[in-house]
């Protein structure tokens, strides 16, 4: 009797474990839930499982949209584009009728990444002044959970879509939180906000495989995607190899509707230079894909200076180089941040200007709006005899030293290779460069050590991002 009793047990428990497409009543993913956000403007993808065969019906703001549950179970409607507003309600009838409540449509963005990103609000400036502040119920985050996954997963269970409140930001991703309420107050509109990020992961765990096959270089990896993820001996899913987290925290998404995403990484990729930028390229495509839009706007934080030790001066320099290269790609944007770091932090705790930073190009990009948006980027350089004359764009008005000092961090070298300190002076659009000893320049470098925090910026405040005229 009692083996037949552990034997039922054990039914019972695989059954419950099926994918919600095998049971017999209405299923909806986890991200569509009372509370959400729903991207305005865009047809709203809705989708769940049923039993197979069923028909399900979505009603929404006075409009109705139906489907049939494939052999699999899975349905999708697509309702009407809709303006921003709520809040709203939904009903969704098929072998079960659920109902949805306070529904809002507005402007919805993945954050994702790696601890930068998932940096809290109350471990970041100001947590007590900012927790006390938060009362924008119209701002909605959503955490998905650290699950990495062997295979791309239908859904990933999340404790729901939250109101940004003082009983609930505390938690939040912080650069997503500041970066969503610039937004509001700037739009006008609500906002939802998808934290699918986990502290020190690589880039390769995050991008979906269609992303590498459209990356040539990445042809390594592409090669071998029928053994990604990578398993321990115990059958655990490493989370750093590739596939492991698009899999179990991205996949479930698709297809939300979202205007755009978030990304704050590099760290754990650190050393890698120019390869980054290849990896940074796969993402982007990867995501595009998945999402069917193939200008998803796609905006990414440049690395903070960090001393990461003796014989690693130049590792991050060439990050930064690898980031700053992934502008080339079409609707992309980088926020700098050379001048809110901490050399000895990893972490640096002001995520208000990051997270604005990333809504300045948004706003720009997307949103129509006049700002300046991005700092000072190298442009080009011309050698005349014992001077370096540098040009940027994103002047911002004028170019200006940020605490009025002389320019900090250039320097120049000539044939033999050696780098020297060199004298930078502001020319109208331009930077005139120089230094004792070196007769003829021909190249200059701008901030080019992990522990620089340059003071070149545009007169709206945002920062020169580093860079190098030499190919060395």
């Amino acid at each position: 009797m009692n083996r037949r009793r552990h034997l039922f047990s054990i039914f019972v428990f695989c059954f419950a474990a099926l994918p919600g497409s095998l049971l017999a009543e209405l299923k909806l993913p986890s991200i569509i839930s009372s509370g959400m956000v729903l991207q305005r403007e865009q047809k709203i993808p809705i989708w769940g499982w049923d039993s197979p065969g069923t028909e399900v019906k979505v009603e929404f703001d006075g409009k109705s949209a139906t489907a049939k549950a494939g052999d699999d179970g899975k349905w999708l409607v697509q309702l009407d584009a809709r303006a921003a507003g709520g809040p709203l309600s939904m009903k969704v009838s098929g072998s079960k009728s659920v109902t949805l409540e306070d529904i809002l449509v507005g402007e919805v963005w993945l954050c994702s990444g790696q601890s930068n990103m998932e940096w809290s609000v109350s471990r970041s400036a100001n947590p007590k002044e900012e927790i006390a502040a938060a009362h924008w119920p119209k701002i909605r985050h959503i955490k998905v959970p650290h699950i990495p996954a062997a295979t791309p997963q239908d859904d990933v269970k999340t404790s729901g879509w939250k109101p940004a409140t003082s009983a609930n930001v505390a938690n939040f991703t912080a650069v997503g939180y500041y970066f969503g309420r610039h937004l509001h107050k700037e739009l006008d509109v609500p906002i939802g906000l998808i934290g699918s990020n986990w502290g020190g992961t690589r880039i390769e765990p995050w991008t979906p495989p269609i992303g590498f096959k459209k990356t040539p270089a990445l042809k390594n990896i592409t090669d071998k995607l029928a053994e990604y993820p990578s398993k321990r001996k115990n059958g655990s899913i490493v989370h750093q190899s590739p596939l492991a987290l698009y899999n179990g925290m991205i996949h479930p998404l698709v297809p939300y509707g979202i205007r755009g995403a978030l990304w704050y990484q590099g760290e754990s990729n650190n050393g890698e230079g120019m390869l980054y930028h290849e990896k940074m390229k796969a993402l982007i495509a990867g995501w595009r894909e998945i999402w069917k839009n193939d200008e998803l706007p796609f905006y990414f934080v440049q690395l903070a200076p960090f001393n990461y030790g003796r014989g690693r001066q130049k590792a991050l320099p060439f990050i930064w180089e690898a980031q700053a290269a992934t502008l080339s790609v079409p609707n992309t944007g980088m926020a700098v941040t050379v001048d809110i770091s901490n050399v000895r932090d990893i972490h640096p705790k002001n995520k208000q200007d990051v997270g604005k930073r990333l809504a300045l190009w948004a706003l720009a990009k997307d949103y129509g709006k006049d700002v300046v948006y991005s700092g000072p980027l190298f442009k080009s350089v011309k050698f005349d005899g014992g001077k370096a004359r540098v040009s940027f764009d994103h002047v911002g008005g004028g170019l200006v030293a940020r605490d009025g000092k002389d320019l900090s961090h250039f320097e120049v070298a000539g044939e033999d290779k050696k780098f020297v300190a060199a004298k930078a002076v502001i020319d109208g659009g331009s930077i005139v460069v120089s230094a004792d000893g070196v007769a003829k320049p021909v190249a200059v470098r701008f901030g080019f050590h992990q522990n620089a925090e340059p003071n070149l910026s545009n007169k709206a405040g945002l920062p020169a991002s580093p860079f190098r005229t030499d190919k060395w």
